[in-house]
């Protein structure tokens, strides 16, 4: 079975996409700057549907858009909304940190692992970022430090993620079946066992993923 990760803004979709046959629930804000987190109170309602539901919730940890970069202060933020995401019962979360060079800020990184206390971890598309030829080494350290999967468009997302084959096909060659590789950008319900089926995975990433 494909498993299909909606990409919502906000609470208001979430039921139905879930009735439309969601099998995991990404929860943003502000999705035109490539989603950030949401508010205290949107987490709370969406964990509340979600979990009545059986339906896996990952949270956005990102505290504004732009880059990846952070400074100690929207460190100290995200620790925070990861804490509380924890404390709502949200399932996983999607976080990304990296240096001003592009590599991964695993310094950043590590507080934000510790402070996710055992949900689930998706390293969202700022793995986009990292060169290609960094990203074997990238890989490496998620999976040393227990991140589930990597959500990547296999390259810049002015790109037709079919166009992005050849290097997804890359990424999960050096995954290796150690952590899982989430394609997603421009996955649209029309094309996406097209995409699975090329790539060879069972799950994919959209806003528009399925129809409602």
């Amino acid at each position: 079975m494909l498993l299909k990760e909606v990409c919502v803004e906000n609470y208001t979709n979430i039921p139905a996409a879930i009735a439309a046959g969601a099998n995991r629930i990404e929860l943003n804000d502000n999705l035109p700057a490539g989603g950030t987190t949401v508010s205290k109170g949107v987490m709370a309602e969406a964990a509340k549907y979600t979990n009545e539901h059986g339906i896996p919730l990952i949270a956005m940890i990102r505290p504004r858009g732009g880059n990846f970069v952070y400074n100690d202060t929207e460190l100290k933020i995200m620790e925070a909304d990861l804490l509380q995401a924890q404390s709502l019962g949200v399932d996983g979360v999607a976080l990304g940190a990296l240096t001003a060079d592009g590599q991964l800020d695993t310094e950043a990184l590590e507080l934000l692992i510790g402070s996710a206390g055992g949900m689930s971890i998706t390293f969202h598309m700022a793995f986009d970022a990292i060169a290609p030829d960094q990203q074997a080494a990238a890989i490496d350290w998620l999976v040393d430090h227990d991140v589930d999967r990597i959500l990547t468009h296999g390259g810049s997302l002015d790109q037709p993620i079919m166009d992005c084959v050849p290097q997804l096909k890359q990424t999960i060659e050096l995954a290796a079946n150690r952590i899982q590789i989430l394609p997603g950008g421009g996955v649209p319900a029309a094309n996406v066992d097209a995409v699975t089926t090329a790539i060879g995975v069972k799950q994919a990433h959209g806003t528009k993923i399925i129809d409602y």
